[in-house]
């Protein structure tokens, strides 16, 4: 009997408005079984998808890279740039922010709570967690997000807009 070659098939999953590069693959790894690893030798990139998951884009993802990576998930190589922060926009790579009345209304990181330059959230005028208001962990990385939650004591993203101080 002769071995046949099969091409894995992979689910797809449509980017969210706004959502950051981590936070996206994250979810694809997950509705696809895949480690960093796994994903990155399927698209060639070695371990490239850990360090972005982690917001190192010291040198930013080339266009060549992208497009290798939108080949295997199916997501144009633009719409993926899209996620990535803009040229020129200082990133923090911690701590991990977010606006839980934000995340309540579309679940997702949003890129640019990680800007250098944002301190609280435009659309609720709130100021940004960096930790959970209810036992003080940091946030993991967006593309560990898979509840919606604090990953120690489990309050949710959404219950932590009620402890976002307005910003002044």
């Amino acid at each position: 009997m002769e071995a046949i070659d099969i091409e894995p098939w992979l689910f797809r999953v449509e980017p969210l408005e706004g959502e950051s590069f981590s936070h996206f693959l994250g979810r694809f790894r997950r509705a696809n079984k895949l480690t960093p690893t796994g994903l990155g030798k399927m698209a060639g990139l070695g371990g490239a998808i850990a360090r972005w998951e982690k917001f190192r884009f010291n040198p930013p993802p080339s266009r060549q890279q992208l497009e290798a990576l939108a080949f295997v998930i199916g997501v144009k190589g633009d719409r993926l740039q899209e996620m990535l922060p803009p040229l020129g926009v200082g990133m923090k790579l911690e701590p991990v922010r977010l606006c839980g009345a934000c995340y309540a209304q579309s679940p997702c990181h949003k890129i640019e709570w990680q800007f250098k330059t944002a301190t609280g959230c435009d659309r609720h005028k709130l100021r940004l967690l960096s930790e959970c208001p209810n036992c003080k962990a940091r946030f993991k990385i967006p593309a560990l997000w898979f509840e919606g939650a604090c990953q120690r004591c489990f309050m949710t993203f959404a219950q932590m807009a009620e402890y976002q101080k307005l910003i002044v």
